[in-house]
């Protein structure tokens, strides 16, 4: 038997991963973090409206709100603007949150040895993403090493990554496929009500539908 935990964010890349995960694993557990971010209120609604479509066999909402409270990021910290952000650049872009994924992956590791999951899905990208270094598959070899050594080593447990490579039209085309309810997700970085349509995040989506050939379920104030 499979059980795996999926950190679900409520985003198009972490609804895809949920629903991969769903299709390949006998058992999974839904886990988000509300961390002060802007768009906080709506992503813990979509994984509310998510975690009763897939129904796993547990969810949990952990508050990680220290993270707002040493900032350094556009995401947590308002003093900081948001930036219309060229997708090519290489610069890390000011939405990236200090070591974020590192610290989601060290609760669900935490949980995984408590219940016996041998898998740990996150949505990170590295092809076609935003530039952010913990969302790089050098950093999530990395981290399963520090897996193996500092856990009690009674269960293998593993990060799976299924859509790191892949770019962001063919995470849609691979939802498409595994039915996943993108009218569910939420991929704004400043709004709550109806995605501004010009934030990186929101451009990054629109394109992504656009490039696959589907009509995005979400409607755009720009």
């Amino acid at each position: 038997m499979i059980r795996a935990i999926v950190l679900l964010s409520g985003g198009m890349d972490s609804l895809v991963t949920a629903a991969y995960a769903v299709s390949e694993c006998d058992e999974v557990c839904f886990l988000h973090f509300n961390y002060g971010q802007r768009t906080e209120k709506r992503e813990l609604s979509c994984f509310k409206a998510l975690v009763n479509y897939y129904q796993p066999i547990q969810a949990k909402v952990i508050d990680y709100g220290w993270l707002s409270e040493i900032g350094g990021s556009a995401l947590t910290d308002r003093t900081i603007p948001l930036q219309e952000r060229t997708i090519s650049s290489s610069k890390v872009p000011v939405t990236y949150v200090p070591f974020r994924n590192a610290t989601f992956l060290c609760s669900a590791v935490a949980w995984a040895e408590v219940i016996k999951a041998t898998r740990i899905y996150i949505g990170a990208v590295e092809e076609d993403s935003s530039g952010y270094p913990d969302c790089r598959e050098v950093f999530f070899q990395a981290f399963n090493k520090v897996i193996a050594t500092g856990t009690k080593g009674e269960i293998p447990i593993a990060i799976i990554t299924p859509v790191l490579h892949n770019s962001k039209a063919e995470i849609v085309q691979l939802g498409i496929k595994l039915q996943a309810p993108f009218e569910l997700s939420w991929s704004c970085y400043t709004d709550n009500d109806v995605a501004c349509g010009i934030c990186e995040s929101c451009i990054l989506r629109k394109k992504a539908f656009a490039q696959a050939g589907f009509e995005d379920p979400l409607p755009y104030r720009n």
